[in-house]
């Protein structure tokens, strides 16, 4: 395994973005690193946590991928002395239906999560949109820092919520709301027209890549965390509403 990190740190051309990869399942590890250095990235592998966290803190990626259950260190305490010292964007790898598994993820400052089995190709639409995020927050403290100038941004106003799509970014009442990628996505597909009922085949298509099965508990699963997640900034938050048998609407009423 050593020899796979030495590999993919030598090839790693200027510009090129490093995806870190963690888990013990080497399987895992080789078709994902070969499907992510199609797509241009550098790869580096780990497949145990106390491994990975040495080396994830001394020579940062731009993103690591970790799966939870690890031996040695798991992939959420890995997280937890990760976020003590780094903010690097974290994808956890779950087990199907542990929704237990990914709320803690989250609690403890995972980007986002995607249950296994999964599709390399819904992982390289996380990837990518979670770079994006953190290049455009890169580009704005640039901008700050440089000039008086604040940087032209289109944000999402709608009643109590404000949401930024450059940072990903979501407030209500001015209190800061960490939503994942995935939440972020389906959040902007209703807020853009409140009160407008959008099915989950058309959130499912905002939020993931074209030609993507999803079924449908994984939206409502979806909009169950983000009620809770809205319910610590305002107890009495109701703007996400259900239509039974039709979809979603949002009302910024």
């Amino acid at each position: 395994m050593a020899e796979s990190q030495q590999s993919s740190q030598a090839e790693q051309s200027a510009g090129q973005q490093v995806i870190a990869l963690v888990d013990d399942d080497r399987n895992i590890l080789t078709t994902v690193s070969i499907a992510l250095q199609a797509e241009g990235y550098a790869t580096r592998v780990y497949s145990d946590g106390e491994a990975a966290l040495k080396a994830l803190l001394e020579n940062p990626p731009d993103l690591a991928v970790f799966d939870i259950k690890m031996p040695r260190m798991d992939g959420m305490e890995l997280l937890r002395h990760l976020r003590d010292k780094s903010s690097l964007p974290v994808i956890f790898l779950t087990s199907k239906d542990d929704e237990q598994d990914e709320e803690a993820g989250l609690a403890q400052g995972a980007d986002d999560y995607i249950a296994k089995p999964f599709s390399i190709r819904l992982l390289l639409a996380r990837i990518r949109a979670i770079l994006r995020r953190s290049d455009a927050r890169a580009g704005i403290m640039l901008s700050s820092s440089i000039s008086t100038t604040e940087p032209a941004a289109e944000i999402l106003t709608r009643g109590r919520l404000t949401m930024d799509p450059a940072r990903h970014h979501v407030t209500w009442d001015d209190k800061p709301v960490s939503l994942t990628v995935t939440e972020f996505l389906i959040l902007e597909a209703l807020a853009i027209r409140p009160g407008v009922i959008k099915s989950r085949n058309q959130l499912m298509d905002a939020a993931y890549p074209d030609d993507m099965f999803v079924d449908d508990r994984t939206v409502d699963s979806h909009i169950k965390r983000m009620r809770r997640k809205f319910r610590v900034a305002d107890s009495s938050f109701n703007a996400i509403e259900t239509l039974y048998g039709a979809g979603y609407s949002f009302t910024d009423g």
